[in-house]
């Protein structure tokens, strides 16, 4: 699986790209994770990637032009191959980013994540560039870098080979416990659940199917 990112903002993953499994996925060669910083495609002398939002508004809207380039040489790459290509657009007025999604683009061969910044991308890249438009959440984030790092690990752990353990790609999709058996929190003491010490599986497991899912 293959990840490439358009960002203004590239050293962003500098420490994500070292670290824990992903690091490890990568000297692995399980899977490719470039950065592409969005200025090489500018053609003035101040590599302008932004503009005033035509019918007035605070701040600046990134510019089409360079993120149109940018996709369509990454999409050529070097076999000329898009077929199996899927391009992403984070936007806090895309659709809810889900173990589903992540599940379906294992599919492709290459992600591409375009990251906007400021007050925005021009809509016509989610109009005609985009495959499809992303957000990891209902909340405004300062760009997508954040988002792709996201993304880029709830798909790549789905990757054979990249957990030691291919149960773990369900980890805490219910409640979980480890030593000590009991412990005092604020005064009173907390234990284990019974069901989980008893030994018998199928209980632990209608227990855990019972406690599954997120808090909310």
């Amino acid at each position: 699986m293959k990840f490439d990112i358009i960002t203004i903002f590239p050293d962003i993953f500098s420490g994500f790209l070292q670290e824990s499994l992903i690091s490890k996925a990568l000297k692995k060669r399980l899977i490719s994770i470039r950065t592409h910083y969005l200025r090489k495609w500018t053609t003035d002398r101040h590599q302008t990637v932004d503009g005033k939002p035509y019918g007035g508004g605070p701040g600046l809207v990134m510019k089409v032009e360079p993120i149109m380039k940018a996709v369509a040489e990454l999409k050529r790459g070097a076999s000329g191959a898009t077929r199996k290509t899927r391009v992403i657009l984070f936007s806090p007025r895309g659709k809810q980013f889900d173990q589903a999604t992540a599940q379906r683009w294992l599919k492709y061969d290459r992600l591409v994540f375009i990251c906007g910044r400021y007050e925005g991308v021009d809509e016509r890249v989610a109009e005609y560039i985009a495959d499809e438009v992303v957000s990891v959440g209902p909340f405004v984030l300062n760009g997508g870098e954040v988002a792709a790092m996201a993304v880029i690990e709830s798909v790549a752990r789905l990757v054979p080979g990249f957990m030691h353990d291919a149960d773990s790609q369900s980890k805490d999709d219910h409640a979980q416990y480890t030593k000590p058996e009991a412990v005092v929190i604020g005064r009173r003491k907390r234990s284990v659940p019974t069901i989980l010490l008893s030994g018998n599986h199928a209980k632990i497991a209608a227990w855990r199917a019972k406690h599954g899912g997120r808090r909310g």
